[in-house]
């Protein structure tokens, strides 16, 4: 079957002499693996196309008892090329797309998770925003999508109390509890919590943290997702993002 979708590059590898393999995002088989014939040649019509987080307009053969299928043309559906010139956008993208690719499940059909991957890259491209501060929306975000969504208990919309994240409920509230999987967080951290899970991202990205608050929110972040998601990983990207999150 002769399949035209749209397709987000996850990751490629070398394969024999002059191809890859790569890893692709597509909204209609989900997450699949294609032989890239000829892509490590230079003139070759796929040469440049096949790098992380590329968005684009492909064709491929796809056969269900194939692992891996065969693409046949590929086009750039979005340039994205403020992203790829700058180090700390394409930094945060590379960690997020990692996170992605672990969350998703080989042949997994999730278009909202698609459009979600889509619109994030390019809402980056464009964005005057900080880039270190994105990251955690982006995990709070994926929480929701995945049916784990965190849930905030404030006080009459007071913050400026000790707050506690609860690894097993997603409970964020004024108890602490007794157990080991449960975290105090900063008035910024509740605050970025509560502005994301309203909708309110122009507020968000303004908040002014205070040293290692972003970072631990992020680690927060991924301990929550770790819990809840069997065999989640440290992301191998984030050497390169933790550079930016220290300056």
């Amino acid at each position: 079957m002769i399949v035209h979708t749209s397709a987000i590059v996850f990751k490629a590898i070398d394969y024999q002499e002059s191809s890859k393999i790569v890893t692709l995002f597509t909204e209609e088989h989900g997450k699949i693996a294609v032989i890239v014939k000829g892509a490590k040649k230079p003139k070759n019509k796929f040469s440049g196309l096949m790098e992380t987080g590329r968005l684009l307009d492909v064709i491929y053969y796809h056969k269900s008892s194939r692992s891996v299928q065969i693409l046949t043309e590929a086009s750039l559906m979005e340039n994205l090329l403020k992203l790829r010139m700058d180090f700390e956008k394409m930094a945060t993208a590379t960690s997020a797309i990692e996170l992605f690719n672990q969350l998703l499940h080989e042949n997994e059909i999730n278009k909202p998770f698609f459009n979600f991957a889509k619109n994030f890259l390019i809402w980056l491209d464009e964005t005057d925003q900080p880039p270190r501060k994105i990251f955690p929306y982006v995990q709070i975000r994926l929480t929701q999508l995945m049916g784990l969504g965190l849930r905030l208990e404030l006080a009459k919309e007071q913050i400026d109390r000790p707050y506690y994240l609860d690894m097993e409920s997603g409970f964020i509230s004024e108890n602490s509890g007794t157990g080991s999987n449960t975290f105090k967080l900063t008035q910024n951290q509740v605050l970025y919590v509560s502005l994301t899970l309203k909708g309110k991202g122009s507020k968000v990205f303004g908040i002014e943290f205070k040293k290692s608050e972003l970072r631990e929110l992020i680690r927060l972040l991924d301990r929550y997702l770790k819990y809840h998601v069997e065999g989640l990983r440290d992301r191998k990207s984030d050497a390169i993002f933790e550079q930016i999150l220290q300056d």
